[in-house]
């Protein structure tokens, strides 16, 4: 029979079908499933009208239940013509999916359970003295990879007022030219960092201010204010410290990363020790017998 044929009459049939499931669910997914119940077959394989229970949303019109209808019985169709295929051409190892679907479905049971166990009782609170514990046993791991800067920096419009103030403000230790400048800042700065307790990284710095250099520990030696202009903007960066690569990483600078280090080892602590005391419950218990 020809392929157009085929889907010809399935079109027909999907069209009854919706029809069906509208006016007349009830009976029709409710009686028992007999060969007149079959939609489509591929092969040695049916397709049930039970099979499309649920399938056509509630209030959905006749001509969209039957276009539903009909997309689906197509997709099945395909999928059974190319599952057919793939077995007939597939090795009795590629064909061997029940202990991998069976490990996996495990897995996700096993995961699940682990995650509900976490969030129930993993304590996340880390105190600093035990971030600065894990810091010190643990120096030799904390290398910087790449130049770490404390910044004041200030980027404004040229036509902004005052603005050959702001260099003064930025290298100023007063705290009221501190007070100045933020408030100069909010007001007419197009983008500004004020927090010289920070450390960042100067790549990302690099990305704000035009700076050109091929060198960027020497520019950090020998550079603690700089001042720069394009056509439209002024930049002002003050430098109030600096870490090169390679040298050992400030703690303030991997404060977060110890805290989720330390509370990840807990919460494989917390794994280990579930799955230990499970094993000697059922130990216990004579639960476990070994052939």
């Amino acid at each position: 029979m020809a392929v157009e044929r085929v889907f010809e009459i399935l079109n027909k049939i999907a069209f009854a079908i919706a029809i069906s499931v509208l006016l007349f669910s009830c009976t029709l997914f409710h009686k028992r499933v007999t060969p007149s119940d079959t939609v489509a077959k591929v092969y040695d394989t049916y397709l049930y009208a039970s099979d499309l229970k649920g399938l056509i949303p509630k209030g959905t019109s006749a001509s969209d239940s039957n276009s539903i209808v009909k997309k689906y019985i197509q997709h099945w169709v395909e999928e059974q013509i190319l599952l057919h295929q793939a077995e007939n051409n597939l090795g009795e190892k590629e064909l061997d999916l029940n202990r991998q679907i069976e490990d996996y479905k495990n897995s996700l049971i096993i995961y699940a359970y682990e995650k509900e166990l976490v969030r129930q009782k993993l304590d996340t609170t880390v105190n600093d003295n035990d971030i600065q514990k894990y810091y010190e046993d643990n120096k030799k791991d904390f290398q910087l990879k790449n130049d770490i800067v404390k910044i004041v920096y200030v980027k404004v419009s040229k036509k902004a007022p005052n603005v050959d103030k702001v260099k003064g403000w930025i290298i100023s230790a007063d705290p009221k030219d501190r007070e100045l400048l933020s408030k100069y800042c909010y007001q007419y700065a197009e983008n500004f960092f004020l927090n010289d307790e920070a450390w960042l990284m100067f790549d990302d710095v690099l990305k704000e201010v035009p700076i050109q250099t091929f060198n960027q520990d020497l520019f950090l030696q020998n550079n603690r204010f700089v001042q720069i202009e394009d056509s439209t903007s002024a930049y002002f960066l003050g430098i109030r410290g600096y870490m090169i690569k390679n040298s050992t990483s400030p703690l303030s600078f991997e404060k977060e990363d110890i805290k989720k280090i330390l509370i990840n080892k807990r919460k494989m602590d917390l794994i280990d020790q579930m799955k230990k005391n499970l094993f000697e419950q059922a130990e216990l218990k004579s639960h476990i017998t070994y052939y």
